[in-house]
C-alpha cells in the first residue's frame, strides 16, 4: 500500500486495479500517508491558501426529476423561490464588501431564467465588480448558450458528471436525462474555454468501488480545473430518502487521491462534507482540498435550497461569518485569502 501511494505521488497516476486496491484496502495508516502526500502536492502549487467563493443559490425550481435531489420537479413538499436580478446583485455587493472575489451562481434548471437573463446577470456582476470571477452552476444547456454566457463574462462552470458509468447514471436519473448529454455538456464547456468543474457523490445509491474508480479515471483523463465531490446525503422527499448517507471518511480519502491525480486542481471542501460530520470541512482541507464556498444567498431562502436533509447554512457555512471560517482554517494551519482563486494554469 505504501508503494502504491508513493507511486501515485510521483506519477500522478495509477491503473484501474491499483486504484481499486488503494480504496478497498484503505486503513488509518494508509490514509495518514495519503493525506501527507496530498498536502505536499497542494502546497507545491497553492501553499496554505484556502480560496473562498460566495455561493448564491438563486432558484430552487428545477425542470428535472433526479432521484436523489430535494429540489426535483416532483417534490411538492418544498417552498419554491426565485431571486430577482436585484436580489442577486445585492448578494454580490454584500459579498464584495465582505471580501469575496468569486461569486458562484447555482440553481436548479429553471426555464424561468432565459439565456439572455443569465447573460445580463453575468455582465452586470462583471461590470460592477471587474476584479471578480463569476462561476455558473446551472445545469445542462446547448453549446451556443454556454458560449453566450462565456462571452458575457462567465469564467467558470460547475457541472458534476455524477458518475462515469452509463448504467449507474441511468439508476440515478429519469430517462429524459442521459449520460451522453451530460458528457456532451462537459466537453462543450472545456472547448469554449471555461475553467470547468466536474465531480460526483460519494456513497450514492448503487455505487461500487468499480464506479468510483471509473470516476477517478474519467477525472484524470478529462483534466477539469475544478473537482467537487461530497458524500451523498438522502433527502426525505425523494425516491432515495431512506438510503444510507455516504461517509466523510471515504470522501476525504478520495479527495486526497484526486489531489494526487490532479495536483493543480481546485478542490472544494463541500457543505455536504460539513453537514455529514461536524469537522468535515476541516478534514477535507487537511486531505488536500483548497476551496470553501460559504452561503451568500439571502438568509430567508437558504433552508429552502434543500437538495439534501440537514444542509448547513449557518456558522462557518454562512458567507457573513467569514471571520469564523478564517479562524477555523487558521486553527488547522491554513489561510483564507481575498483572491479570485483561479486555477494556477489559468491566471
Amino acid at each position: 500500500m505504501i508503494d502504491l501511494i508513493r507511486k501515485l505521488f510521483t506519477d500522478n497516476s495509477l491503473s484501474h486495479e491499483e486504484l481499486v486496491h488503494l480504496i478497498d484496502n484503505r486503513s488509518e495508516e494508509s490514509a495518514k500517508l495519503l493525506f501527507r502526500y496530498a498536502d505536499e502536492a497542494r502546497r507545491t502549487y497553492y501553499g496554505n491558501s484556502v480560496f473562498i467563493r460566495g455561493l448564491i443559490e438563486f432558484t430552487n425550481y428545477c425542470k428535472n426529476d433526479c432521484y436523489y435531489c430535494g429540489i426535483r420537479r416532483s417534490n411538492r413538499n418544498i417552498c419554491r423561490y426565485r431571486l430577482t436580478k436585484e436580489d442577486i446583485l445585492n448578494c454580490c455587493k454584500e459579498g464584495y464588501d465582505l471580501g469575496y472575489r468569486t461569486f458562484v451562481l447555482q440553481g436548479g434548471e429553471d426555464p424561468h431564467y432565459s439565456a439572455s437573463f443569465i447573460s445580463d446577470i453575468v455582465y452586470s456582476i462583471k461590470s460592477e465588480h471587474p476584479d471578480c470571477a463569476v462561476t455558473l452552476s446551472f445545469g445542462e444547456h446547448g453549446h451556443d448558450v454556454y458560449l453566450e454566457w462565456f462571452k458575457a463574462g462567465a469564467d467558470r462552470y460547475l457541472l458534476r458528471h455524477e458518475t462515469a458509468d452509463k448504467t449507474h447514471y441511468s439508476l440515478l436519473h429519469p430517462d429524459k436525462m442521459t449520460f451522453d448529454n451530460r458528457m456532451r455538456c462537459l466537453h462543450s464547456l472545456k472547448e469554449i474555454g471555461y475553467q470547468t468543474g466536474c465531480g460526483f457523490m460519494v456513497g450514492s445509491p448503487f455505487q461500487t468501488t468499480q464506479h468510483i474508480v471509473k470516476d477517478l479515471l474519467f477525472i484524470k483523463d478529462f483534466k477539469p480545473e475544478m473537482v467537487g465531490i461530497g458524500p451523498f446525503i438522502p433527502q426525505k422527499d425523494t425516491p432515495f430518502g431512506n438510503r444510507t448517507a455516504g461517509t466523510a471518511e471515504l470522501t476525504v480519502y478520495l479527495i486526497a487521491i484526486i489531489r494526487l491525480l490532479l495536483p493543480t486542481a481546485l478542490i472544494p471542501s463541500t457543505t455536504a462534507l460539513g453537514s455529514v460530520q461536524k469537522n468535515g470541512r476541516e478534514l477535507g482541507i487537511l486531505a488536500g482540498a483548497n476551496v470553501c464556498m460559504p452561503n451568500l444567498s439571502p438568509s430567508h431562502v437558504r433552508a429552502d435550497y434543500a437538495i439534501y436533509d440537514n444542509k448547513l447554512s449557518v456558522g462557518g457555512e454562512s458567507a457573513q461569518n467569514l471571520k469564523a471560517l478564517s479562524e477555523q482554517m487558521k486553527n488547522i494551519g491554513f489561510e483564507t485569502v481575498i483572491d479570485r482563486g483561479d486555477h494556477i494554469e489559468r491566471k
